[in-house]
């Protein structure tokens, strides 16, 4: 395969990327041709070149052919063909990566001004804006930023193919920064072509269903390749960033304000293969992977400290450290600091063995005791960097020693906070059983939210135990406290870090959060006597009603003593998660995104009424329509006061290999967060709020565009069987690729379809209706209630009331900015497609027809209030990237349909699901981050 010829003339930045993807399209096709035969290939360049002549020309003779090309295939040259052009999607995703690299090495080799979303941004910002070292420090010493992987059912790649791609990155990456013999380069393309051709000789889809344990350790592939070493220097390269800002004045090491967090292997909101075991395993095998590092680390600091003793001085500590080892070698004696790090070897050794771990790969020098703590551990390294640097040997401190205590003091013995999740249903009941067995006739669930609260709180002053040992329960409360049995064991063996949250869905009520204190008491985790509670108890509101309600709930519950004497042991924190999903699910994209920022503004004042310290979980996924779209903008998009210093993000399905699997690209992104969080909770608070009057129209814009929104997908008849017919949310069941089912409930109701398949699937038929569904009629009908009225610096009404709320609000902005994007991505004619698959003539023709006048709606609003002839005219290098996709997207679309409508005609054969198995892949990795 080539790449496509340019139309339009590239930038002369730009030329080095298509020359890469040519050089990977020309690989895979030589590949091809080699594998498969020439018929193949040629069949394979005569379905690229007429889709290519059909997108450049619009010619409808060239669809024609495209189409009959298609339809004419055999199984097996359909096959081929789907994997020609999904693997050509994954390498030029590689080569759009390597791109962003490249440009950013450009930009500072050319010393230019520091791009936003970086560090040193930030940190120019802040000193432009007169923060001064201090506050800087408190600000770090206060932070909490947190990533936390989810395994939601959108990643369709295997692992086995992410490693090809990471190999064939750090190649790339070779020839670009390498200047190479003849003979290297010949070697480096030959290794290029040995990639390719195992890429294409590995299946691109799992042939049996994902475990939660397979998830688990699929997360914990990226903190070997990016987070242990990545995360490290970051820390390092803050750290130099800061003293540079003050060279007379000493500063120590940044303090781990920058961790991670996962869900893999604690979430069992609607996973019943989340249980106690699975827990326990998915902390030892966190917990494996860190010592793991940490031992391998340490050893080859053992090899690089070979400092003698007549050569150097030491301090007195470590002259105590280097006796206490075990390590009696004769040629080591006079090697103090070796003699340290293999007694610390040797206690790290037995560390693991302690927590269940294998036998580290090299054996110690022999027995020590383990540490009761990854504090202990690090100290022992403090000891060791703190003589280097007091005896003339600091720079040998900012080594290998520097990045493994920086991750050290991140990852500690769990390397991630593993949070617990379930829906309040499972607690309502798990409380009610407990009371009814303990106080007969108690009638819990009959209760109102009164008589709830006032029995939880009665309870909770007392640490009388409601369980007993001699009582039998249900195996879901049984289960469930067996899992929080876990969580408080996993606080004794790896810290409290390990597991520090216990998070609600489905929260509606003050009684909601109650019934997990009492839970929690249960177990040890919550005392009352002394009002002790060792984990954060975090409500999630996820449908429009209870973002709405969330305020009034926040306000009840932080009103109440006994409550606010637990949040004492918990610093006076309070985390909220705020749900992205469901809500664009319940309400669309317009007033999803404007129920959450109303949210936030309330919760702010409730918090800042009451002296607790408001922390924001945002639960967002990859796509627009699960609230996706660039962390920059989108944490810089909060409302003042909402960010202060502490923010959690869920990072999700495709999008963490798509930020994370490439390690330059990961540490980047990891900086991005970080940059974002201190410049909106040092800046953000100067920063005059929204006018009165864009707050009002934002809301008429809402109710408007939710009124559309829930006409079509929830108040039209059949609208459900259109959604399951014209879609593949079917057939993504099939594809292995998550843990739990796509459905809360065995129904075809959009109230139970989780989330992410529901955005999944409109992204796979090229709709990606949950992105912009809504926001032409909103904007139809406001211009229709408020016509142009005053003038362009002082609008009160009409379309230049849009266009001032769009040039002056953050928030506008960032909402019409991830809208022009996915609009982008989406494309009418393929989508008119997949609605002919819809078997009713008369739903399919009323159903398109309205979300075709809709979409154009939508077009035509933006680029009326944004002012631009077209989409993503402000970004024209995402814009040509989407351009030169669509002609590799167009026939594996094509080709989806026709297979479902095979499928659904009952077709038996085999290379019919598989095929449309594998489209599920190539689209996806075409549209990227569509989950």
């Amino acid at each position: 395969m080539r790449v496509i010829n340019q139309t339009d003339e590239v930038p002369e930045k730009d030329i080095p990327l298509r020359d890469d993807i040519r050089l990977l399209g020309r690989i895979l096709g030589d590949t091809i041709r080699e594998q498969e035969g020439e018929d193949v290939y040629g069949l394979v360049e005569s379905v690229r070149q007429t889709s290519i002549r059909f997108h450049r020309d619009q010619d409808e003779a060239a669809r024609d052919e495209l189409q009959s090309l298609l339809n004419g295939m055999s199984p097996r040259q359909t096959t081929r063909i789907i994997r020609a052009f999904s693997y050509f999607s994954h390498l030029s995703n590689i080569a759009e990566d390597q791109h962003h690299i490249r440009r950013n090495r450009a930009h500072e080799l050319a010393g230019s001004a520091p791009r936003a979303g970086s560090m040193a941004h930030a940190l120019l910002r802040a000193e432009e804006a007169g923060i001064d070292a201090d506050r800087l420090d408190a600000f770090f010493a206060e932070a909490l930023i947190c990533p936390v992987l989810t395994a939601h059912p959108t990643e369709v790649r295997r692992k086995s193919s992410l490693n090809r791609e990471m190999d064939i990155a750090q190649l790339l990456a070779e020839r670009e920064r390498v200047q190479m013999t003849p003979e290297e380069e010949e070697a480096c393309a030959e290794a290029l072509r040995r990639a390719v051709l195992t890429l294409w000789q590995t299946s691109l889809l799992r042939w049996t269903k994902r475990t939660v344990i397979d998830e688990v350790q699929n997360g914990i592939s990226f903190y070997d390749h990016t987070f242990l070493r990545e995360l490290p220097r970051l820390y390092a390269l803050l750290e130099d960033r800061l003293a540079l800002l003050d060279p007379d004045e000493a500063r120590g090491e940044v303090p781990p304000f920058l961790r991670m967090g996962s869900w893999m292997g604690g979430d069992r909101d609607g996973n019943p293969f989340v249980t106690a075991d699975i827990v326990s395993e998915t902390l030892r095998l966190q917990s494996t992977q860190a010592l793991k590092f940490y031992l391998e680390e340490l050893h080859a600091l053992g090899g690089e400290l070979s400092l003698n003793r007549r050569n150097v001085r030491l301090s007195d500590a470590l002259g105590e450290l280097a006796e206490r080892s075990p390590d009696r070698s004769i040629n080591r004696q006079d090697e103090p600091y070796r003699r340290a790090i293999t007694g610390i070897y040797a206690r790290l050794a037995a560390t693991a063995r302690g927590l269940g771990q294998a036998e580290a790969l090299r054996h110690a020098v022999g027995d020590a005791p383990p540490y009761a703590s990854a504090a202990e551990f690090k100290a022992e390294l403090d000891i060791i960097h703190d003589s280097l640097t007091a005896n003339g040997s600091a720079v040998l401190a900012r080594g290998r020693l520097r990045q493994l205590r920086y991750a050290v003091a991140v990852f500690g013995f769990h390397l991630a906070s593993l949070d617990l999740r379930q829906n309040s249903d499972v607690h309502e009941r798990m409380v009610g059983e407990l009371l009814e067995a303990a106080i007969p006739g108690t009638g819990y669930g009959g209760l109102d939210e009164e008589g709830r609260i006032a029995l939880l709180l009665e309870d909770l002053k007392t640490a009388r135990p409601l369980g007993s040992a001699f009582i039998g329960y249900s195996d879901e409360t049984t289960g469930e406290l067996a899992i929080m049995r876990t969580a408080a064991e996993a606080h004794r063996k790896y810290g409290a870090t390990s597991m520090p949250n216990c998070i609600i869905s489905k929260a509606d009520g003050v009684s909601d959060i109650l019934e997990v204190a009492v839970l929690l008491k249960e177990v040890g985790l919550l005392r009352p006597l002394d009002g002790g509670l060792d984990v954060n108890i975090i409500p999630l509101f996820e449908t429009i009603g209870d973002l709405r309600n969330s305020v009034g709930i926040m306000d009840r519950l932080l009103a109440l003593p006994l409550y606010k004497r637990l949040l004492e042991s918990r610093g006076m924190v309070q985390e909220v998660m705020l749900g992205y999903s469901d809500s664009n699910k319940d309400g669309g994209f317009v007033t999803s995104g404007w129920e959450l920022y109303k949210a936030e503004i309330g919760l702010v004042e409730v918090f800042r009424k009451h002296g607790v310290k408001l922390r924001l979980f945002h639960g967002r996924g990859g796509s627009v329509g699960r609230g996706g779209g660039p962390s920059y903008q989108a944490i810089l998009a909060q409302p003042g006061g909402a960010v202060q210093g502490q923010i959690r993000i869920t990072e999700q399905g495709e999008t963490i290999s798509g930020k994370y699997s490439n390690a330059e690209v990961g540490r980047r992104n990891l900086e991005t967060l970080a940059a974002a969080t201190l410049e909106a909770t040092l800046l953000q608070p100067d920063i005059a709020a929204p006018r009165r009057d864009y707050l009002t129209a934002m809301e008429e814009l809402s109710g408007h565009a939710f009124k559309a929104y829930r006409d079509l997908v929830y108040e039209t008849k059949g609208f459900e069987d259109y959604f399951w017919e014209s879609t593949v949310i079917t057939e993504i069941a099939s594809l292995n690729i998550g843990s739990r089912p796509s459905s809360r409930k065995k129904t075809r109701s959009i109230e139970d379809l989780r989330a992410i398949p529901w955005v999944f699937s409109w992204a796979q038929c090229r709709l990606m209706l949950p992105g912009w569904y809504g926001f032409g009629s909103a904007v139809q009908a406001w211009l229709a209630e408020h016509p142009d009225s005053g003038s362009e610096s002082e609008p009160n009404g009409g379309m230049a009331m849009l266009r001032a709320m769009h040039r002056e609000w953050p928030f506008f902005q960032t909402l019409l900015s991830n809208m022009d994007m996915v609009l982008a991505k989406s494309n009418i004619a393929i989508a008119s497609r997949y609605a002919g698959l819809v078997t009713d003539p008369h739903l399919r023709r009323g159903v398109f027809d309205r979300i075709k006048g809709e979409w154009q709606g939508s077009i035509d609003a933006l680029l009326a209030i944004t002012g631009q002839d077209s989409l993503l005219e402000g970004n024209p290098l995402l814009a040509r990237s989407i351009r030169n996709r669509f002609p590799y997207l167009d026939p594996l679309n094509h080709v989806q349909v026709e297979l479902l409508r095979r499928h659904r005609a009952d077709s038996d054969e085999e290379y019919v699901l598989r095929g449309i198995q594998l489209t599920i892949n190539g689209i996806a990795a075409g549209l990227r981050n569509s989950g």
